[in-house]
């Protein structure tokens, strides 16, 4: 990461979240609890969605926003050195009529030899007026063979010269001999003049239809479409966790469904970049069906197709090392913590949403705020973001609001060792008024269904890996830490969860990428809240305790590159003893998905 660019590497190989969603929890949807309710009223203040967009990588470059430089012209895994390179569209052929169409090939004109009167002439011109320009050293000198047509614009060079010198000094300027010399010279290359002359109108004919029609001088488009195939086995679930009976059956159908994300990359000085991504779908969360968040994809977007702004985001430099985010949508820890993990990605990477990022980075569900990345020195940077779940709601200071509601502050200590070691040190503090962690993975929920709502202050630490052993491995892991403190009662809840990683790119062949990866869902080691409030055991009088047992996920893909705008990922996972209950069956998830990129 010691190459990594202020703000844009996690941006653009992330990609933005989405408008939020509180993540569904069991109890909430299968009881209709007071806190049900208060979910269902901040659903409608946002409407649902998730979804993570696309990395906006090409097999061949790296887009990477600098400060130190102006942004060059190509893109890539997502370095974006060229925001102000012009995108012209396409445009329809030029009709029969142009004149382009009329005039003769250039591989159809006959050549002027060295031996032909009109060479020595016009090369008597050039040196004294210094105005035949034919070669692409600025001279027309020695014994080449040229076209008429090359010939034409090096007598059209000197008219131009001589007009000049005419009307600036007088036709005194010019010696008689010479006009004489110059006028044979247009009688013997009329045809080819005209023919220059035709070339340069239609040149400058389709230049202006060309910025007439361009869609910006200043933005690039980036688009990612996904569609897929996916479902889950059927198992038996223990709903209720004290008796170990299992009472309902889980099951998703085989589904197709489909995701678009548009971003529009704007830059208006060649060192800013504004960021403005639409997108829509019409994947939903499988949670209510499989009675857990633990087998949710990693590629959700539940819009009903239509569009969303989930990112609309300023980014510019304060100095050649600190960079600025601001904006009202797409500013989150996510988005501006530079990324460890080689598996994330919504469209290329892991498939499972557990196997993104560590879940921590997730806590609060952000959407607008302010960040910045600062790099220290060439092995060090800090990042850091302020950012509101609701920015936007002005109604009730406890649901929304840029300082009410669910917020969160973090900071990222990025750390480069050496060249092949990546490390992201996190620390999160979150305030949340109704006791969810909205992290969407493992238990995000704090209290009891059945409990009265409450505010908790949460803290969160933790730190990902990854160690580059060469260009085809990649291992690494993450751990997570939450405690949470409530406000109005006693006692805290305390969670953790963790991962390990393989990532194996190239695998069969160049921009493939196989990954392997192990790990436990968030889960609540401890709750020490009084009696009827604690979720771990809510369907036992909420007593004080943590989950009995421990959810295991296992998954495995492997993404085929077909070609610079194609991939092809089939992958799947299983969750052993899913909500960290043992009595129920594992859960396993496949899916297949198609990656466009353009």
């Amino acid at each position: 990461m010691r190459d990594i660019s202020l703000l844009m590497a996690s941006v653009l190989t992330t990609g933005q979240t989405t408008v939020p969603e509180l993540p569904e929890e069991l109890p909430e949807q299968q009881l209709n609890t007071q806190q049900e309710l208060r979910q269902n009223q901040e659903i409608i203040v946002a409407p649902s969605a998730e979804i993570a967009p696309p990395e906006f990588s090409d097999s061949d470059n790296t887009f990477q926003f600098t400060y130190d430089e102006k942004l060059p012209e190509s893109t890539s895994n997502i370095k974006f050195k060229d925001s102000v390179t012009q995108i012209l569209p396409a445009t329809q052929p030029l009709k029969s009529e142009n004149p382009m169409s009329q005039v003769t090939p250039v591989s159809e004109l006959d050549d002027v030899s060295p031996n032909h009167w009109a060479f020595p002439a016009l090369q008597s011109l050039a040196s004294r007026h210094n105005c035949a320009i034919a070669y692409s050293n600025g001279t027309f000198a020695g014994e080449r063979v040229i076209n008429r047509y090359q010939f034409a614009a090096g007598i059209d060079a000197c008219l131009q010269k001589i007009n000049e010198l005419i009307t600036n000094k007088g036709t005194d300027a010019i010696d008689q001999q010479d006009l004489i010399i110059l006028q044979r010279l247009q009688n013997e290359f009329r045809a080819e003049l005209n023919q220059l002359q035709e070339r340069i109108i239609s040149l400058e004919e389709r230049t202006s239809e060309l910025k007439a029609n361009q869609f910006s001088p200043t933005t690039r488009l980036f688009g990612q479409a996904i569609t897929s195939l996916q479902g889950s086995n059927k198992n038996e679930v223990d709903l209720f966790p004290r008796d170990g009976i299992p009472e309902r059956t889980a099951q998703t159908n085989l589904t197709f469904a489909n995701s678009m994300q548009l971003t529009l990359a704007t830059s208006f000085t060649g060192r800013d970049l504004l960021l403005t991504g639409l997108y829509a779908g019409n994947l939903g969360s499988s949670a209510s069906s499989l009675f857990t968040n633990m087998g949710r994809l990693g590629f959700e977007s539940d819009t009903d197709n239509d569009v969303f702004v989930n990112d609309l985001s300023y980014r510019f430099p304060i100095s050649d090392n600190l960079g600025v985010v601001v904006g009202a949508a797409g500013v989150n820890p996510i988005n501006t913590f530079r990324g460890i993990n080689p598996l994330e990605g919504s469209g290329e990477g892991a498939i499972s949403a557990f196997a993104q990022r560590n879940p921590i980075l997730a806590i609060g569900s952000g959407t607008g705020g302010v960040g910045f990345d600062w790099q220290i020195n060439q092995d060090i940077s800090l990042q850091a973001v302020y950012s509101a779940q609701f920015p936007s709601f002005a109604a009730d200071k406890n649901v929304g609001g840029l300082f009410g509601g669910r917020h969160t502050t973090g900071v990222q200590l990025t750390v480069a060792p050496s060249n092949n070691i990546d490390i992201g040190l996190n620390y999160l503090y979150s305030h949340s008024n109704d006791g969810l962690l909205a992290t969407g993975i493992g238990d995000a929920q704090l209290t009891s269904p059945f409990a009265p709502t409450t505010g908790f202050d949460t803290q969160a630490v933790g730190a990902t890996i990854a160690w580059r052993i060469n260009p085809n491995l990649q291992l690494g892991g993450w751990g997570g830490w939450t405690f949470s403190n409530p406000e109005d009662i006693q006692g805290r809840v305390e969670t953790n969860n963790w991962a390990v990683f393989a990532a194996f790119p190239n695998l069969g062949q160049q921009g493939n990428l196989g990954g392997i990866l192990i790990g436990q869902p968030p889960k609540i080691t401890s709750s020490s809240l009084p009696d009827g409030f604690n979720f771990p055991n809510f369907s036992d009088n909420g007593i004080s305790g943590g989950r009995n047992a421990t959810s295991l996920h296992v998954e495995m893909f492997y993404r085929a590159q077909l070609n610079q705008n194609l991939a092809l990922t089939p992958g799947f996972f299983v969750v052993f003893n899913p909500d960290h209950n043992q009595s129920n069956d594992p859960l396993i998830v496949g899916a297949l998905r198609a990656t466009f990129r353009f």
